[in-house]
């Protein structure tokens, strides 16, 4: 059985108090969060335990070696934290190890938050069953708000826990895998409370950074043609997303600065009848617009590839479009940061993940401000990809 910290205990204690003071409906909340990831150690073993199982597959032998290979170049490359995290391997038997509901209003990409001890405000909420997620994700759909749910293959506890590789991520392509390690371990090096954006955003750039150097190593030089081929139409995707972010912004009045505040209420404020149903055709049209796109780009860059062909069967709103920008929105700028960095072009991101840290430290709004600047001048350079 996984030990845990005295810190995480203390952490855990503040969340079923809190669930406990606030209601019911958060106390199952909270508890389904304490189950989950305690049942999540408990599954853990060490990684060189299961090595030597020998009733290991020896596919997952090989996928443990590379996911320990990424490991150690996170912490002895790139600078990021050296603990138990990924030392252990877990199998949950399951597909994602939790579902997150995201909500926007049906006229915003303002995100809805869900705030809790110890980690303050994030946008989204997380769950260990999809089932629980669905049920969420259907109240508040009946409340008027557009809603997604997306399954997670990883997630961090900042530290407070050693994280487990998981058979939810294990079986993906090595360097998908060391994708989501050098992802996590960055949120256990910085962290800003309440602006999950900044969190996520930093943490996508890191894991370009990273698994482009990864790829250079002598082993991993093999891995390099299939995942370049696989990120390429990504990143085609993720573009195609964030240009119907950016329309859907601009048509409902949210581009640049002029953002407001988390939502508490799905419905439009200050919109006449008219206007409401004006927001609602460009909505539609722009979403229209973005499928039409989407089987061009597959017709004419793809050949025909259809990877991405469940996606856009789903119903789209805005809360997709809404986790998509919570996850790159700031990658642009802190690629740059990055890039200014000259210590870190081929060495630890150390001085960079300093760098990052001041900004966490800064007020919101501050750091805001400081990510457009950041944003507009990697813009003019035609700067977005990983240095």
């Amino acid at each position: 059985m996984a030990s845990v910290t005295t810190r995480g205990r203390a952490a855990w204690a503040a969340l079923v108090l809190a669930g406990a003071l606030a209601g019911c409906a958060d106390l199952r909340y909270y508890a389904q969060s304490v189950g989950g990831h305690s049942s999540l150690l408990q599954a853990a073993r060490p990684v060189d335990q299961v090595l030597a199982d020998p009733s290991t597959s020896a596919d997952l032998r090989e996928r443990l070696r590379y996911a320990q290979d990424a490991r150690r170049y996170a912490s002895q490359v790139l600078g990021l934290p050296d603990n138990r995290s990924y030392t252990e391997y877990a199998d949950v038997k399951r597909p994602y190890v939790v579902w997150n509901v995201f909500a926007t209003p049906e006229l915003s990409l303002r995100l809805k938050q869900s705030c809790f001890p110890v980690v303050g405000c994030i946008d989204y909420r997380g769950y260990y069953s999809e089932a629980e997620a669905r049920r969420m994700a259907g109240e508040l759909k009946a409340q008027g708000w557009d809603v997604h749910v997306g399954g997670v293959p990883a997630y961090s506890t900042l530290g407070w826990y050693p994280d487990p590789f998981v058979n939810t991520f294990i079986r993906l392509p090595p360097a998908e895998v060391a994708r989501l390690v050098f992802h996590e371990l960055t949120h256990q090096a910085v962290y800003a409370k309440n602006d999950t954006t900044f969190n996520e955003s930093l943490a996508t750039a890191v894991e370009q950074i990273g698994v482009e150097r990864w790829l250079r190593e002598p082993q991993n030089q093999s891995l390099r043609p299939a995942y370049e081929a696989f990120d390429a139409r990504r990143h085609d995707f993720v573009a195609l997303l964030l240009e119907t972010r950016r329309q859907l912004a601009q048509a409902y009045g949210e581009t640049g600065a002029r953002q407001g505040p988390a939502p508490t209420t799905p419905d439009p404020v200050g919109l006449g009848p008219d206007e409401i149903e004006q927001r609602r055709a460009r909505k539609a049209g722009i979403i229209a617009d973005l499928r039409s796109r989407y089987e061009r780009m597959k017709r004419e860059r793809w050949h025909g590839y259809a990877g991405y062909d469940a996606w856009f069967a789903q119903a789209l709103n805005n809360a997709q479009f809404a986790a998509m920008g919570a996850y790159h929105q700031w990658v642009p700028a802190l690629l740059a940061m990055a890039r200014r960095c000259e210590s870190c072009r081929d060495g630890s991101l150390a001085p960079f993940l300093d760098e990052a840290r001041e900004l966490a430290r800064l007020p919101y709004a501050e750091r805001r401000r400081r990510l457009l600047t950041e944003t507009e001048r990697a813009q003019a350079a035609g700067l977005s990809s990983a240095p």
